[in-house]
């Protein structure tokens, strides 16, 4: 099955075994998942329970508002900074005359089936083929939830060069994206984004990575700073709270905007990924810029409510100083303009009984409706 991606060999294979984070057989957090961060009262989950949503909040009683980017797009940023949000970690950044598409997943499942697994509940606000040309697509790392194969299989009929975590390159380039587009990086180390002034650097996280169960951290996964003449971003890909927040800050910062996931948590996993309240604390590590949180609104990962991130979010960020920026699916936001956040996800579905997710597939455009340069 060809979306189940390919591991790395030969010079891939011998670069990923000299970074600091390979650990013989794979790579490893620097600073393990603490036992002390897991809720030992709490139970695992079960495969059944993540499978049949038994709680009939997890997904939106109706399909969620969604604002229509393309317009919008049509104009430059005032600010020189720009972020619409596109699902999940999906976001498209305009920053200082450049553009930047973060983990684009375009797919009906985070999955390698089409038949099996997480199916999204909330399709794209623009098909893919209504995304403007971008400079850059940043992969944090393989999950499939962040690497979604129909995906890259359009992208990889266009030019577009691809910044990723070590070691992610093999799927790409199993999928049709050549090598010489490609560019893979350890933590700390930088790529200059060819014809631009834009720089991505790719930075600690605190995950674990694999297609498979036999491929399990067979690839690096990362945060990623993406710097411009006058503005930063910080996307967290996916990531437990960790001290190195603020060795990112004093080497990589100040930033303008943080993308900080906030979804897809359980007290029994540990610190793999942040949710509302570790995010709130990594973003005053950080030093507090903006907020725009992202990888929650489309998949059932977790057991929480789907809206249940967005209102703790709420209910905290008074408490922390913190300026959130959550704009509806699709609303392209500049964070120097961003107003105060209305809860715009509790226009439909709030509270209500759980109808079944939609049976549609999610607008994809086939690689000969993609605008942008094909090679």
């Amino acid at each position: 099955m060809k979306s189940l991606g390919q591991r790395a060999h030969g010079q891939r294979l011998e670069r990923m075994r000299g970074s600091a984070r390979w650990a013989g057989d794979g790579f490893r957090n620097l600073h393990p998942i603490a036992p002390g961060l897991r809720d030992p009262a709490t139970p695992m989950p079960s495969l059944r329970e993540l499978l049949w949503r038994p709680n009939g909040r997890r997904v939106p009683g109706a399909p969620l508002p969604v604002a229509d980017p393309r317009s919008t797009w049509l104009r430059a940023p005032q600010s020189g900074l720009r972020a619409t949000w596109l699902g999940h970690s999906s976001v498209l950044l305009e920053i200082d005359g450049h553009r930047v598409l973060t983990d684009p997943v375009w797919g009906p499942r985070a999955s390698p089936s089409t038949l099996l697994g997480p199916k999204r509940f909330q399709p794209p606000p623009v098909a893919l083929g209504d995304v403007p040309a971008v400079d850059v697509v940043v992969i944090s790392h393989d999950h499939y939830d962040h690497l979604d194969y129909p995906t890259i299989k359009v992208l990889a009929r266009t030019g577009v060069p691809f910044v990723t975590s070590l070691g992610v390159g093999a799927h790409l380039q199993a999928w049709g994206i050549a090598s010489e587009r490609i560019h893979e990086l350890d933590w700390w180390e930088s790529h200059r984004v060819p014809n631009t002034d834009l720089e991505i650097t790719a930075a600690p996280s605190q995950h674990f990575s694999g297609r498979t169960l036999k491929t399990r951290n067979a690839t690096l996964w990362s945060s990623m700073a993406l710097r411009g003449p006058r503005h930063a971003v910080f996307f967290s890909g996916d990531t437990g709270l960790s001290g190195e927040y603020a060795a990112i800050r004093e080497r990589l910062g100040p930033f303008d905007l943080a993308l900080l996931e906030v979804g897809a948590f359980h007290p029994a996993w540990g610190d793999m990924h942040l949710g509302p309240d570790h995010a709130l604390e990594a973003l005053a590590l950080l030093g507090q810029p903006p907020l725009l949180p992202v990888h929650w609104g489309t998949f059932a990962l977790a057991m929480h409510d789907w809206d249940q991130p967005a209102e703790r979010l709420l209910a905290l960020a008074p408490q922390t100083g913190a300026r959130l920026v959550m704009p509806t699916l699709g609303q392209a936001v500049e964070p120097a303009q961003a107003e105060a956040v209305t809860p715009w996800w509790r226009r439909r579905g709030h509270g209500d009984n759980v109808a079944p997710a939609p049976t549609d597939t999610p607008p994809r455009a086939t690689p000969e409706q993609l605008p942008w340069p094909m090679d």
